[in-house]
Order: C-alpha cells, then sequence, then structure tokens
C-alpha cells in the first residue's frame, strides 16, 4: 500500500525518527542510526558541535544524502535561546527544519507552552518548518498549528521515563482533529510503546534514549524499526472491535453435527 510520510513537501521513507544523545561516540550514533532505518535524524544545537567544521562532528557520521537533519533546541530554556539557536543551525547551513522546545523547569522538563507557542509563530514567520515539542494538549496542539506549525509534538510521557504513551486518550483526540501530521516525541521506552503511539494513527515517532540507554543500542533501534512499521501496519488495516463475550473464530453454519 502506498504510504509515505510527507511533510510540507518533504518525503520520509521511514516513520521513526531518532535523536543522537547518549550515546558512548559516534560510531555507536551512526550505527544504531542504520539499524533504526530512520532518515530523519535529531540533533542539539546547543548540546553538539554542528557549527565548527574544525572539530570533531557529528554530522561527519551522517551521510546528508543519505539523511535528513532536523536541529533541536534542547535544553533552552526561553524563547530568546530557542530562536537564537534556530537562527545559528540555518545560518550555519543545517537545515531550514527546526525541533522546537523551550523547556519550562529543570525537574520535569515539560515545555513552556506559552513560550513555546511564541516561538513558534515567529519561527514560521521566518521561513522555518517548525516542529514544536509540546504536553499532550489538544488545545495547545490545534494552537500550534494555527501559529504556524508544520506538524505537532506531543509527549507520550516525560523525556527520558521510559514510562510509554501515559494518556493515549488525549493522544487519540489530537489526533482527531489536528489537520498537520501527529508525532509522538518522548516516552518511549521499549518497542510496544512505539507500536501502540502508531496503532493509534500517529505519523511517526520520535526515540532517543530508549535506544541510546539500551544494554545493546543497535538491536534496540532496529526493534524499534520493526515495532514503528507494524504498528502502522496494524492501524491502516483497522483492528477488530472489542467484545465481553467469545465470538466463534469458525462459523458455525454448514458445521456437521
Amino acid at each position: 500500500m502506498e504510504d509515505k510520510l510527507i511533510i510540507r513537501g518533504i518525503e520520509f521513507q521511514s516513520r521513526l525518527w531518532v535523536g543522537t544523545g547518549k550515546y558512548k561516540d559516534f560510531d555507536e550514533t551512526a550505527r544504531a542510526i542504520e539499524a533504526s532505518g530512520a532518515d530523519m535524524v535529531t540533533v542539539a544545537v546547543r548540546r553538539v558541535n554542528i557549527t565548527d567544521r574544525n572539530s570533531p562532528n557529528l554530522l561527519d557520521y551522517l551521510d546528508p544524502k543519505k539523511y535528513k537533519i532536523l536541529p533541536n533546541t534542547a535544553g533552552c530554556y526561553t524563547v530568546e535561546d530557542a530562536l537564537r539557536y534556530s537562527r545559528l543551525a540555518r545560518e550555519a547551513g543545517v537545515s531550514d527544519l527546526i525541533k522546537l522546545e523551550v523547556i519550562a523547569d529543570e525537574k520535569t522538563l515539560f515545555p513552556d507552552v506559552i513560550g513555546l507557542l511564541q516561538a513558534t509563530e515567529i519561527l514560521a514567520k521566518e521561513g522555518f518548518v517548525v516542529f514544536p515539542y509540546t504536553n499532550d494538549d489538544p488545545v495547545m496542539c490545534r494552537r500550534l498549528e494555527d501559529a504556524g506549525a508544520a506538524a505537532v509534538m506531543p509527549l507520550g510521557a516525560p523525556i527520558g521515563s521510559g514510562l510509554g504513551l501515559r494518556n493515549p486518550y488525549n493522544i487519540k483526540i489530537i489526533l482527531e482533529h489536528s489537520k498537520v501530521p501527529v508525532i509522538v516525541d518522548a516516552g518511549v521506552g521499549t518497542a510496544s510503546d512505539a507500536t501502540i503511539a502508531m496503532e493509534l494513527g500517529c505519523d511517526a515517532v520520535l526515540i532517543n534514549t530508549a535506544i541510546a540507554g539500551a544494554q545493546d543500542p543497535i538491536a534496540m533501534a532496529a526493534a524499534m524499526k520493526h515495532a514503528t512499521i507494524a504498528g502502522r501496519l496494524a492501524f491502516r488495516a483497522g483492528r477488530i472491535g472489542k467484545k465481553l463475550y467469545a465470538t466463534a473464530s469458525s462459523p458455525l453454519d454448514g458445521m456437521l453435527l
């Protein structure tokens, strides 16, 4: 079945997007990304050296013909910082795409949704393709869409928690009302979490810690690849309805008594 993910004219072969933090070195990062089958890779502008070409650089390990680079503003606690690092990534020639994060506090790492909305509107007007990371709030997702977001990225659970989708019902409401792609970001802990997100109808999942923090990151990356594919296929196939009582799997009509 033809089932391509296209956002603002950009075509993606995989619905699994991956982060690049927390790996032991660039080589392991590259091998995990390869195993994941992802073609969208997000890189923290503040935490990874992507602008100084004279120093060790993650981008040296990523083939630009094979991967789309999604700079992100992880670690930014103000609108001003998020705008500055977004513009820095574009000026360095990395990308017009931006995964926008404006964090509210250090303990929970929950988004500052007011600042996020402000930054989304500004960057969208500047021509950025904005992917805002937000709470699983259907109202805020709608407002981010109205502000010019190319997609919305509600969290499944707090960043790095591995708790899976804590509120799938909110995600379903977001999906019902959204006119832009919905990409679950944060909280995935294992392959089944990715499958659940895709079975709900999400357009993609973005995963970092669950892969990089696994005992075998390369194997987990492959598991996430297959889980995402399986979840998407199941969503498109259409699951059976849930029933309280059993239903015979073999029809009784025509059976010899």
